[in-house]
């Protein structure tokens, strides 16, 4: 079982790597390209470039409004050339809501991917925009680091202390550490993201958290694992 816990650790700290080193990095890449792109000039629209903004217009065929556990929100839309395609939307406001079938759109283009909706001043961002949400990257590669670590030590404390590993068990030091790390990682990604804190905050107020309250619950525990060797 230790062997298995150190190697099901790469799995999380794998997950970990991609985050700050690829995923990261290139959403806030592709978020910089967004905002410093300008409309494009009419001969590079008609030479189709891609990294300019361009405009199109569309007819709405039918949006899709469904709240719940499996919520879709989602405008069906067609041009002229008889091209036809479903663009998806984090929410129904404030412009997909108001939309009706045959209803005329304009559609913001960028890099072959309809960004914003608009109809009579009203814009929508789709689900396809880019995002400055560095911050639940940074909350979701941190809580990878966290798992990776806490499987590696469970896995190591079971191969050095094969009949003594207590209380690196799952109950109920594994399963309150895994709820903590959870609940630290997702609450301060998430206030970071409302209030704009820099993403670097989250790693580096979220892991502290953590790896205390890991060191006093295992204060906490230990006595009680002794006392009943």
């Amino acid at each position: 079982m230790g062997v298995l816990l150190i190697l099901l650790s790469l799995i999380p700290a794998a997950f970990c790597f991609v985050a700050f080193a690829a995923w990261l990095p290139a959403d806030r890449e592709r978020y910089r390209d967004y905002r410093a792109a300008e409309f494009c000039p009419a001969p590079a629209t008609a030479q189709g470039a891609t990294d300019c903004l361009s405009t199109r217009p569309f007819t709405v065929v039918k949006t899709v409004i469904k709240t719940g556990k499996n919520s879709t929100y989602e405008a069906t839309l067609k041009d002229e050339d008889f091209w036809r395609g479903a663009v998806t939307f984090g929410d129904a406001g404030p412009l997909l809501e108001q939309l009706e079938p045959g209803d005329r759109v304009t559609a913001t283009v960028w890099r072959r991917v309809i960004v914003v909706l608009s109809k009579d001043g009203v814009r929508q961002n789709s689900a396809d925009a880019p995002r400055d949400e560095l911050q639940m990257n940074a909350a979701l590669g941190t809580l990878a680091a966290l798992l990776a670590a806490q499987a590696f030590t469970f896995g190591a404390a079971r191969l050095v202390r094969p009949r003594g590993y207590e209380p690196f068990t799952w109950n109920p030091y594994g399963r309150i550490l895994l709820t903590t790390s959870t609940a630290v990682c997702v609450g301060t990604g998430l206030p970071a993201l409302w209030t704009g804190i820099p993403w670097w905050t989250v790693p580096a107020v979220a892991a502290p958290v953590v790896v205390c309250a890991a060191a006093l619950l295992h204060h906490h525990l230990r006595p009680r694992a002794a006392g009943g060797v």
